[in-house]
């Protein structure tokens, strides 16, 4: 068949392209962004008329729409993205006489929230166009190394303590290149009514044993777990969401608590082959590629954290937490006294803040190799005035070093300034 693949660049497209094209199909790229020849550009904010695809679907049998986000970037994307286009696009095929098509959902609920009430009226909007030759898949949770939430989840199972929320459902993961089986086999089905399937790994389990299975994939050892109450989950989900990147909020909080599984039984027979168990989701020789990449994950964050928390705290204790007259005895050996030193410790004070800001708002290169100067010379200052804490037993300024190996670190890693 000819198959218009929508959103083949995206995770999961693109494993489904290599699944098509293993087994025989001729594949058409549909992709916001054409890289390659005869790519076809989408939008799917803006091709919500069936006109706008009418001329995409000349020499196509089938169409696949693989396009979904996870977070909104405007106000009405779940529902131009998930219902308008894809609604637009089967009722496009449908008029062009089509032979199949198959749409990607979800599985969960409940439906109301704006994540999967679009899918779902997607998924409506299908079965009304075809009536006949038209399949909805629901996949439950989707592993794949290259996947946004599969990377987020391996990052969290890689902690040295395990967060385990109470009130979480449990789950049936399930391999994309099962997913990707399963839209080939759509394909190669006989002419059937138009059906909704669930796609679900072959076996459930709870959020616990979900995080150790990913441990294993990693090669790493059962770690110690700490129950996180319901409550504080949906206060950090609040906060969590806050965050444009974060995966983390307060619908996606609700959707672990009402568990993302089905009854297993529809999707081994309908691939013709039994499903990947999640202990084997990953071969033994990528764990230690899948161990370094989640650590990477969240090394960052923490570094970034952690330095902004000293120089938040290092501006607190000089003018707050201390007696502001014994700070200002530092400043006398080098000769400051009365309002000059009230002024220098205020500035050094004001200095400190602005770095934890600067690291919280804007990191890069450049504050990186700001931070790095001011901590040299405040090394040393101390090492010119205040030689005694270079020699104190709990050595203060000696920890200067891990503070500029952390900046070394960032800076390193750092993508661009």
């Amino acid at each position: 068949m000819n198959v218009f693949l929508c959103g083949a660049d995206g995770f999961l497209g693109q494993v489904i392209q290599r699944a098509l094209i293993a087994a025989g199909h001729q594949v058409t790229r549909g992709v916001h962004r054409p890289r390659l020849p005869g790519d076809i550009a989408i939008d799917y904010r803006r091709d919500l008329a069936p006109q706008d695809w009418l001329p995409r679907l000349e020499k196509m049998d089938a169409v696949i729409n693989a396009v979904g986000i996870l977070r909104e970037q405007r106000a009405d994307d779940f529902e131009r993205i998930h219902h308008r286009a894809p609604a637009a696009l089967f009722h496009a095929a449908a008029s062009a006489g089509l032979k199949k098509i198959v749409q990607i959902s979800a599985l969960g609920a409940p439906a109301t929230m704006p994540y999967l009430a679009s899918k779902y009226a997607a998924d409506t909007a299908l079965m009304e166009a075809m009536p006949a030759n038209a399949t909805v898949l629901r996949p439950a949770l989707v592993f794949g190394q290259e996947g946004v939430s599969t990377r987020f989840f391996m990052a969290t199972a890689s902690l040295p303590i395990l967060c385990i929320p109470r009130g979480a459902g449990e789950l049936r993961p399930i391999h994309v290149e099962d997913v990707a089986a399963a839209v080939a086999a759509c394909l190669a089905a006989p002419a059937a009514a138009s059906r909704v399937l669930r796609l679900t790994g072959p076996r459930a389990m709870g959020y616990a044993e979900w995080m150790e299975t990913y441990r294993g994939l990693m090669k790493l050892p059962p770690a110690p777990h700490l129950p996180v109450p319901a409550c504080l989950m949906t206060a950090a989900a609040r906060v969590a969401g806050m965050f444009h990147a974060s995966l983390l909020n307060r619908d996606t909080w609700t959707m672990m608590r009402h568990g993302n599984h089905a009854e297993a039984g529809e999707t081994p027979p309908f691939i013709g082959r039994p499903l990947r168990d999640p202990v084997a989701f990953a071969p033994p020789e990528d764990a230690e590629r899948l161990r370094l990449a989640a650590l990477a994950a969240w090394r960052r964050p923490m570094l970034i954290g952690a330095l902004a928390a000293i120089w938040f705290l290092t501006a607190l204790v000089s003018v707050a937490f201390h007696p502001i007259a014994e700070s200002l005895k530092l400043l006398l050996p080098f000769g400051l006294t009365g309002t000059i030193a009230v002024t220098t410790l205020a500035l050094a004070a004001a200095l400190d803040a602005l770095m934890g800001i600067l690291t919280l708002v804007r990191p890069g290169r450049k504050l990186w190799l700001c931070q790095l100067a001011l901590i040299a010379v405040y090394t040393l200052l101390i090492c010119w005035r205040l030689p005694e804490f270079l020699f104190h037993p709990f050595g203060p300024a000696l920890k200067n070093l891990a503070v500029m190996v952390m900046i070394v670190q960032l800076h390193a890693e750092e993508a661009s300034s």
